[in-house]
């Protein structure tokens, strides 16, 4: 069990590194926008435990393995890019169907599915753990069970939040459906994020990363 000022250090440089957005901040807030609320929490949800996996990973040391291998690091790389870029292409070809300010077709458990994908197929949340989570580790301490509460401490905090983001970006979302720009935003600006996302993750380098 980790000391009281590890989980205060940790849990504070958790937060700062949380707050700034990444790939399932951007899709929590793309979802939140063109979807609303209810499917913003779903997706918040689903990228949660995506993040889960990450953290018994850490715990059975598979995150080390995917750091230290080439391959696995592209196998996985390349698994995520391609599933933004096809979620991207296909949100392009649908026509958008909000009007009056109601949330779109999109169902919640769709967008739990689509988060908890998004961030397992993340290698650089994998990265973030094996970059960071051992700076905080006590060796003479079981090392095991230091990994989980850390990672547990992690995730608590990534959901909260996460969950703010989709408050402020629902909030937002109430102010486009006023006008024409959120159908616009529904199918082009969210298509073409998808695939960007899909981009960046094809192009992350193969190195330890302390981004989540």
């Amino acid at each position: 069990m980790p000391s009281l000022s590890t989980l205060v250090s940790f849990g504070a440089a958790s937060a700062l590194l949380i707050v700034i957005p990444g790939p399932a901040v951007l899709f929590i807030i793309n979802r939140s926008i063109t979807n609303g609320r209810r499917v913003g929490l779903a997706a918040v949800a689903g990228i949660e435990v995506g993040t889960l996996v990450h953290v018994v990973a850490a715990v059975v040391g598979l995150s080390a393995v995917l750091a230290a291998s080439a391959t696995a690091f592209t196998v996985v790389k390349w698994a995520g890019a391609l599933y933004l870029v096809g979620i991207g292409i296909r949100t392009l070809f649908t026509k958008a169907t909000i009007s009056g300010g109601q949330p779109g077709s999109l169902s919640p458990d769709r967008a739990f599915r689509q988060g908890v994908f998004v961030n397992i197929l993340n290698p650089k949340v994998a990265l973030f753990f094996v970059a960071f989570l051992p700076q905080f580790i006590d060796p003479d301490r079981l090392g095991w069970t230091q990994s989980l509460v850390l990672g547990l401490l992690f995730t608590v905090i990534a959901s909260v939040s996460d969950m703010l983001y989709v408050v402020v970006a629902t909030s937002m979302r109430d102010v486009l459906s006023r006008g024409r720009s959120l159908p616009f935003l529904q199918r082009y600006v969210s298509g073409t994020v998808f695939i960007g996302l899909g981009i960046v993750a094809a192009t992350t380098g193969h190195a330890k990363s302390s981004t989540s």
